[in-house]
């Protein structure tokens, strides 16, 4: 059974950083795409950075690019996520999603229905407040 489980959310002030990490079981991280979303209170959920499981290719979405890192170990099957530079707008429920989606950018870009993902975790709370 695929299983995804985000840690590392919490409470930061503007400009500082924190680290997701996203530890996958049930399969192996080279099989899937394996992508960073995030779900604003009243705004619809969006992928922020994604890596591709065959090549680990990555996407940033442009509001992340130069802030944010995704990184994985797959020896660990464990996705990050470095956040640096937060800004309140930052603040959201983070999950990590698990797809076979074509591309890393598609994974990320491509606003695909809940079925069409393989596994996503619970969420992990980011606060960017002084």
């Amino acid at each position: 059974q695929l299983q995804l489980m985000e840690s590392g959310g919490g409470l930061v002030q503007p400009g500082g950083s924190l680290r997701l990490s996203c530890a996958a079981s049930g399969f192996t991280e080279d099989d899937y795409n394996i992508g960073w979303f995030r779900q604003a209170p009243g705004k619809g959920r969006e992928g922020i950075s994604c890596i591709s499981g065959r090549d680990g290719i990555t996407f940033y979405k442009d509001s992340v690019k130069g802030r944010f890192a995704i990184s994985r170990d797959i020896a660990k099957n464990m996705v990050y996520l470095q956040m640096n530079s937060l800004r309140p707008e930052d603040t959201a429920v983070y999950y990590c999603a698990a797809g076979s989606m074509p591309t890393a950018e598609a994974m990320c870009v491509i606003r695909w229905g809940m079925q069409e993902y393989d596994a996503w975790g619970q969420g992990t709370q980011v606060t960017v407040s002084s």
